[in-house]
């Protein structure tokens, strides 16, 4: 690398130090990943720099085995560097400003079983009616129950579920209208077994005093409600009585798989977005590998050729 284009990628670093707090190991991946393009050019001044040397740059990494999310990263240095150039008048344009990243596959959502749900909804029944618990223990277990009931039930985001007002567990509808991002309310289902574990679960903090609340799940910290970072806590010890990995069970799983337990019995991707509350179905697409294993299903055991072979 020539003289210049390391001065201008020091100036570049020291501008990110300074007006910007970088850590070290920040800077040193940005100076790893800038030092990379400009390697690439081999001496081509950085003010003659097109869009087309940027492509070129990317299909190198890309012939070089470089994940796209990784070469995603790089593109991300490389843009503020010529940003920073222009801006600060060492080039007379910016090159990299209509460069799109490499498009990278949306993980598939993770999901367990039906029979991996029975299982943790059977242990956390079995908890709150275990002989011997003192009262705080058979109240935590009431509401673990009902947190976990109602989040299969209704495919509720975590930070839904846990900000449900108390009126939640009195209402006489097999439904509840919950108000999600964007303020939009939309309505979830509400079966027999969540409405029993919200009606035990309040019973319940009847009897210990702790009704007098707004919240379904209240709790003494800052927001009056249970946290999302303490129902994961208490979901990953659930599953591991349960038998299952803690490690790959969180509350949006369940959300997950609802959605897909839903699309595996029949349910049209159309429903499972208002469901779920995704205002755009391509959110909910994610989903279409359930729809595509149905379908082979369907086509197997259905098409009046499928036995001929």
């Amino acid at each position: 690398m020539s003289r210049i284009p390391r001065q201008r990628l020091s100036a570049f670093l020291d501008m990110l130090a300074a007006e910007r707090g970088a850590a070290r190991n920040t800077l040193e991946a940005y100076e790893r990943d800038v030092s990379d393009y400009l390697v690439f050019l081999a001496g081509k001044p950085l003010e003659q720099a097109t869009s087309g040397d940027i492509r070129d740059w990317l299909a190198d990494l890309a012939a070089r085995g470089l994940k796209a999310s990784s070469a995603a990263r790089r593109l991300s240095a490389v843009r503020q560097f010529h940003r920073f150039l222009y801006t600060e008048g060492l080039s007379g344009s910016d090159p990299a400003a209509a460069i799109e990243g490499p498009r990278q596959g949306r993980p598939l959502p993770k999901v367990i079983s039906v029979d991996a749900v029975d299982r943790l909804l059977g242990v956390a029944r079995e908890a709150c009616e275990r002989v011997g618990a003192t009262p705080a223990a058979r109240l935590k277990a009431l509401r673990m129950r009902c947190l976990v009931e109602m989040l299969y039930a209704t495919g509720l985001r975590v930070s839904e579920l846990i900000a449900l007002p108390l009126s939640a567990a009195t209402t006489r509808e097999r439904f509840l209208i919950v108000r999600g991002k964007g303020d939009k309310e939309r309505l979830v289902p509400l079966n027999e077994a969540a409405r029993l574990a919200a009606r035990a679960w309040l019973e319940a903090l009847s009897e210990a005093g702790q009704a007098d609340t707004r919240w379904l799940f209240p709790s003494d910290g800052e927001s009056g409600h249970l946290t999302r970072q303490a129902f994961g806590r208490e979901l990953k010890a659930l599953a591991g009585a349960a038998g299952l990995s803690g490690a790959s069970l969180s509350p949006h799983v369940l959300r997950h798989a609802f959605a897909s337990h839903l699309l595996q019995n029949g349910a049209d991707l159309r429903v499972v977005q208002e469901l779920l509350g995704h205002a755009d179905i391509a959110t909910t697409q994610i989903y279409t590998h359930v729809l595509d294993e149905r379908l082979k299903s369907m086509v197997r055991d259905l098409h009046p050729l499928a036995d001929e072979g």
